[in-house]
Parts: C-alpha cells; structure tokens; sequence
C-alpha cells in the first residue's frame, strides 16, 4: 500500500513496490522507504511526525540519493580509505555476530548465585534498616557527661549540640549525622547505636576524637524498591562478568586450538 496518498505521482497499490519518487532515473521505491523508516530510531521517527511525517522523510531520501549520486560522480566509491574503512566494519560487524552467537543474548544469573554475590558486596545494598543519628562531641569526660546530665532534664539536644560540639560539620544541623550504615563505625559505637530505641540518648562514649553523646533520630526497615533497585543493579553487573569470563574462556580455547608462529623480530 502507497504511503503517501495524495503525493504526486504516486503509483497505484497494485504495482510491485512503486517508486515514489525517480532522481536523475534512480527510483526510491516503496519498499526502499518502508524498510529505511522502520529502521529509524524512535527520537527520530517522533521528530519526522512532528514535521510533517513522511513527507518530509521523502524529501530527506531523495537528497541523500542526490548526495550519493555527486558522490559517486566524484569517485569518492571507488577511493582506498573508503574501501580500508568499509573493511574495518565488515569485520567488526563478523566480531559482533560471533560474540552474539558464543554468548546468545543473555547470561541467566540464579537466586542463589545472586544471593552469593549480594553477600560478598554488602556495601551496594542498602541495610536492612535504616537508623539516623545524631551526636554531639566534646572533648571531655565531664564536659560529656555534663551535657547528657542537662539531656536528661529535658534539654534540646539540637540546642546543646550547636552550643557545645565541637564537630564543626555537624553542630550548625544539631548534630545531625543523616543515615548511619552499620559497619562504618567502631565497634563500641555500633552497639550504642544499635541498642538505642528512637529518641534515646547513649552515655558518653570515647573515640580518638574525644567523647560522644549519640541520638537515635528514627529507625526505619529499607525501602523494599531501593533494596530490588539495589539487587538488580547486582544481577546486572554479576550477568556482565560471568559474559566477560565466558567470553575469555572461549578466547583461551581458540588460542590452544590454534598453531600460531611469532616470527623473528616481532615484539
């Protein structure tokens, strides 16, 4: 079927493929044009609808047969670097076909070796559950406990922090130290942290910094499209290296297959 009805010229539905338009004798036929807008890539084929469709597309093939044939009178076809270069595609077009046919489209990637590898890269998961904290740091056991005592009564604990820490980074957000992911702490931090209920307080604790007074802020479970996020991010990269060692491994077969001779003076 035509088209482009309502075009000048354009034959009818029963010839085989029609020309819809004929430059310097060269016809563009119908099938030429089915096939060549198939193969435009969405962003493209939307900006052709939205000019006037596939009546501007003709006029775009019609001048590039036009650019082709003042090619081709310039001998441009028939030049050696378009002949290396053509080889060079034809060859990689060959690697690509081979690497497609070794590999097939994909690499399946099971539960359990997924699991495996989530396990050995904890740190591209999110955790479990997610704890903000807060601190205030001074560089006294009785100035900490000073602080906690005033804590206890009621204190602010933003207030106190912007008063009396000495963490520059945090004492202008009350101490504010954002999500805590277990595992980046010592050890005596991560029990306090992790034994402390929303809103409690630790006792002071000391580190090479000075001493500490932490806040549970909030403790919340994972948000289960992050974590699935985060998984297939895994299978993604895990279904990569298992293609690149397949890949390899039908590379080291080739070459104890093959007789290959280094000649004299090669490096």
């Amino acid at each position: 079927m035509c088209l482009l009805w309502g075009l000048a010229g354009c034959p009818t539905p029963s010839q085989e493929s029609p020309a819809l338009a004929v430059v310097n004798g060269k016809p563009i036929t119908q099938s030429e044009f089915d096939v060549r807008w198939a193969e435009l890539p969405d962003a493209r084929r939307a900006y052709y609808e939205r000019e006037d469709g596939k009546r501007r597309f003709l006029d775009d093939l019609i001048l590039r047969e036009l650019l082709l044939q003042e090619a081709r009178r310039r001998g441009l076809d028939r030049s050696r670097a378009l002949r290396e270069r053509l080889d060079r595609l034809r060859e990689q077009m060959i690697f690509d076909d081979l690497t497609q046919q070794v590999l097939g489209p994909g690499v399946e990637v099971s539960a359990a070796e997924l699991d495996a590898y989530a396990a050995a890269h904890p740190e591209a998961l999110p955790p479990e559950t997610e704890s903000r904290t807060a601190h205030i740091l001074v560089d006294t056991l009785a100035q900490a406990q000073e602080v906690k005592r005033r804590l206890d009564r009621g204190g602010d604990f933003a207030k106190l922090a912007s008063r009396f820490s000495t963490d520059m980074g945090t004492r202008a957000l009350g101490g504010d130290l954002g999500l805590y992911r277990p595992g980046s702490a010592g050890p005596e931090v991560e029990s306090a942290i992790l034994n402390l209920k929303p809103g409690m307080i630790s006792d002071p604790i000391k580190t090479d910094r000075g001493f500490h007074l932490f806040k549970l802020v909030t403790r919340e479970g994972t948000d289960p499209e992050a974590m699935q996020a985060a998984r297939e991010q895994l299978r993604r990269e895990l279904s990569a290296e298992k293609r690149l060692k397949q890949y390899e491994e039908f590379l080291a077969k080739l070459r104890a297959q093959a007789v290959i001779r280094k000649e004299d003076g090669s490096k």
